[in-house]
């Protein structure tokens, strides 16, 4: 039976928890990678991940049925040209990028279209490098795939079911809805959180009361705007036609609301906030009610049956309600795979408490 190999180029964060996840679910899969840090190879061959640590970008790449782009970004030329002549005939070639229509490019530019499937995990967090990569982190997250148009179409099929085994969820995009989709839930929502904040900062007294009081609903709507302000300017500037055009329209839809204000329109006033509402309540994880402070926490749990009852027993066992409870698909900026949400701050506390005692990590807002 064939052996599954898969070669890294970069083996941080994502590429990391990928290699971690393959270890788990296809414990036979050979792992090959490369990194400028050898610290990162030194650990992954330590803990039994990486199979073959490689010093440079060179023909043992031919051995592997799928190469990751794993590097940061700006390095995607450099390693796509170094890496032209190591892909065997069949293989497939991936990134693991927040932005597609670029690498895109840069692979038919370098003659690689027949073999690049673009990848997305909908997973991250604040902290980087291997030392923080874990094999949980895709499980039940959206992994966007974004196939060149010449890729023949069973690469994508063994690649979604790739996915499917290490336990996320695959959805395939063309390079360019995956812009627009994400310029529009991600990235424009991270402009918007950043400018309200600078607006409070602009606004505020020297008393600092607007900053006193803004730890409530104000800093739970704006918690993205703590995200890497490099990571964010390269995003921005990587998809900033789609970015700019979102925030044109959404311009225009806040100058609307501020006509309804300057009229005093007081029904249109509250269809546009029912409209809203009605369409934030049709999200998996929305919460009843106005924008107001979360009582939330998320949690780590591995994808097996029986996992999320496990938690809600514990919970219930020492009389603590749940308000809401669900998957997160979408974790690039949120950690934790079970998202709980309760009614008291004191409820948080308390089960954060009660699950860290169970073994469970837990990732508190």
């Amino acid at each position: 039976m064939h052996t599954l190999t898969c070669g890294f180029i970069g083996l941080g964060l994502i590429g990391g928890s990928l290699a971690k996840a393959l270890k788990k679910f296809i414990p036979d899969s050979k792992i090959y990678a490369y990194d400028i840090n050898p610290e990162s190879l030194r650990l992954a061959v330590q803990d039994g991940i990486c199979d073959r640590a490689l010093s440079s970008i060179r023909e043992d790449f031919l051995d592997c049925d799928y190469l990751f782009l794993c590097a940061p970004v700006g390095h995607n030329d450099t390693n796509l040209k170094k890496l032209a002549s190591y892909i065997r005939p069949g293989a497939v070639l991936s990134d693991v990028g927040s932005v597609k229509s670029g690498i895109h490019k840069q692979v038919e530019a370098a003659g690689l279209s027949h073999c690049f499937i673009g990848g997305h995990p909908m997973a991250g967090s604040e902290r980087f490098g291997y030392l923080n990569a874990k094999a949980g982190l895709l499980e039940n997250a959206y992994f966007i795939l974004t196939p060149s148009a010449s890729v023949p179409a069973h690469s994508l099929t063994a690649y979604q079911e790739l996915v499917r085994t290490v336990g996320a969820i695959p959805l395939a995009l063309t390079c360019e809805e995956h812009d627009y989709v994400t310029a529009c839930i991600s990235h424009l929502p991270h402009v918007i959180a950043s400018s309200l904040v600078s607006l409070v900062q602009d606004h505020d007294g020297e008393n600092g009361i607007m900053k006193a009081i803004a730890a409530g609903g104000f800093k739970d709507i704006t918690r993205i705007a703590s995200s890497s302000p490099q990571m964010w300017q390269q995003i921005c500037l990587s998809n900033r036609e789609n970015i700019s055009g979102l925030l044109a329209d959404y311009i225009r839809s806040l100058s609307s609301v501020k006509a309804l204000l300057d009229t005093a329109d007081a029904d249109s006033l509250y269809r546009f906030f029912a409209d809203a509402r009605n369409y934030r309540e049709s999200f998996i994880e929305a919460s009843s009610g106005p924008i107001k402070k979360l009582y939330t926490l998320n949690v780590d749990i591995p994808d097996e049956p029986g996992a999320l009852a496990s938690i809600a027993t514990v919970l219930a066992r020492h009389s603590i309600s749940i308000k809401n409870i669900g998957i997160v698909h979408n974790r690039e900026f949120e950690e934790g795979v079970l998202r709980i949400e309760f009614y008291e701050e004191a409820a948080v506390e308390r089960s954060m408490e009660l699950l860290r005692q169970k073994g469970y990590t837990i990732h508190s807002k």
